[in-house]
């Protein structure tokens, strides 16, 4: 008898673009192309009115910069440049002129360290604003001004209402928004940038939709910059269900590999390994739970635990650290694409 598991009615929690289609299909309204850069993968994905209904995503650009680590001085030069190269590009596509004034916008909440992408970033930002308001500024510089307006929870006013008030009073051309996001693969935890011109919606990636801040509901060019710093237990419980098959397909197929059995098991890395096993191997090690795909296990995964409030949001243990890291990469890109003078000496 075959089992079958109706999970039309659950949806993935993710803000990440390429993790809501499957890329390896034809999408009508979707369109997307890949470049690498060393090991940096950026991806283009631009979402049509009829792509909406493929991907649950805004119609508009989106811009997603993968990478495996910034930790060390060299990767992090390498990301900075691309993440420098790919805001830029979408600053010229939107018709964004080089005198064009900029309001930078942290969102999160500064006392929640997975959260504090945004004010950790604005801490970073070179605002220039009173400058140009007392006079003449070097040849170089942006009129850029930043503002942390924290979360509804602690001031008690919705985030829309306090930026909209900022902006009537400093006139901005555009918008630049940051933000903490959540992802639906642990592989993507502090590894992702996502840039796109459709605004963002505060608190969508816990599930806590405050009002849409885009151009649509602001009046002004908005693009909204932002990192996976969160995944809920239930990719987390998905992931190592498909991980564990991975392995499993790995010993197989390296079974005879002599060389293989002086690597002590720690240390043997599968993950570039290509899954080989079948359906019905994977049914026979998981059951009909091995017949599912990724997106429909952790569909069911969440299923499991969402109703008892154990569908948890986690990050990773080193995340005061990462959030340092990433905050600075982002904003030396922010100050180096805004202006093109700036040439800190200390970095």
């Amino acid at each position: 008898m075959k089992h079958e598991i109706d999970l039309k009615e659950f949806s993935l929690r993710t803000d990440i673009i390429v993790e809501t289609y499957d890329k390896s299909k034809k999408n009508n309204g979707i369109f997307h192309q890949e470049e690498k850069i060393g090991n940096i993968l950026v991806e283009e994905t631009k979402i049509t009115l009829e792509g909406e209904k493929f991907c649950n995503k805004k119609q508009g650009l989106y811009k997603t910069i993968t990478f495996d680590d910034i930790t060390d001085k060299n990767n992090f030069k390498e990301v900075e440049t691309v993440f420098i190269k790919t805001l830029k590009k979408i600053l010229n596509e939107k018709n964004i002129s080089k005198s064009a004034t900029c309001l930078v916008i942290g969102l999160g909440n500064e006392k929640s360290t997975p959260d504090s992408l945004g004010p950790e970033v604005i801490d970073r930002i070179l605002v220039t604003k009173y400058l140009f308001n007392l006079g003449e500024v070097e040849k170089g510089y942006r009129n850029v001004a930043s503002f942390k307006p924290s979360v509804t929870g602690v001031t008690g006013i919705e985030t829309k209402d306090l930026i909209c008030g900022t902006i009537q009073v400093t006139k901005p051309d555009f918008l630049i928004i940051i933000d903490a996001l959540a992802s639906s693969s642990i592989s993507r935890l502090n590894k992702t940038i996502q840039i796109t011109d459709t605004g963002i919606s505060p608190g969508s990636g816990i599930g806590n939709d405050r009002k849409e801040l885009s151009q649509a509901t602001l009046n002004i060019p908005v693009l909204a910059i932002g990192i996976p710093t969160v995944v809920d237990a239930s990719t987390i419980v998905a992931d190592t269900f498909q991980y564990l098959l991975k392995q499993i397909s790995y010993k197989m197929s390296n079974f005879d590999n002599k060389k293989l059995k002086f690597v002590p098991e720690q240390n043997q890395n599968y993950l570039d390994h290509q899954d080989k096993l079948t359906t019905a191997e994977k049914e026979k090690i998981l059951g009909m739970v091995g017949s599912l795909n990724q997106t429909e296990l952790k569909t069911l995964v969440s299923e499991v635990l969402s109703p008892i409030n154990y569908n948890l949001m986690v990050t990773v243990k080193e995340i005061d650290f990462m959030i340092e890291k990433l905050a600075l990469l982002i904003s030396n890109g922010i100050n180096k694409s805004l202006h093109e003078a700036y040439n800190p000496t200390n970095n």
